[in-house]
């Protein structure tokens, strides 16, 4: 699937670059820290995202298909899936913590 656009999420201590895709992508097996969310498109063709779920995997490949949270997220409306790579899992869990202490997420709260 083609990536849809980049977007940069902030945390409380950092900035990071992801990309976009679809919710129906399949992806290789990259580490990454990835997010759910609902994409709206305002009239001049600005995105935001509404983060619903939050997480890091060492294989995009093997935990998205099957990911208990689908049923939550779908609930909630999602329409894309972000995707930081980065195959370092000391530094992913940095950075989940990181944005988890700036988004509250409503099916990481679940």
């Amino acid at each position: 699937m083609a990536k849809i656009s980049d977007v940069t999420f902030s945390g409380e201590s950092g900035r990071y670059a992801f990309e976009v895709y679809p919710i129906n992508t399949v992806f290789s097996a990259d580490g990454a820290v990835y997010v759910f969310s609902k994409r709206t498109v305002d009239p001049s063709g600005k995105g935001t995202h509404l983060l619903l779920y939050l997480g890091q995997t060492d294989s995009l490949k093997e935990r998205i298909p099957n990911h208990e949270k689908w049923p939550c997220v779908i609930r909630h409306g999602t329409n894309c899936i972000c995707i930081h790579r980065d195959n370092s899992e000391e530094s992913r869990l940095e950075k989940e913590t990181d944005l988890r202490a700036v988004h509250s997420t409503p099916c990481n709260d679940q």
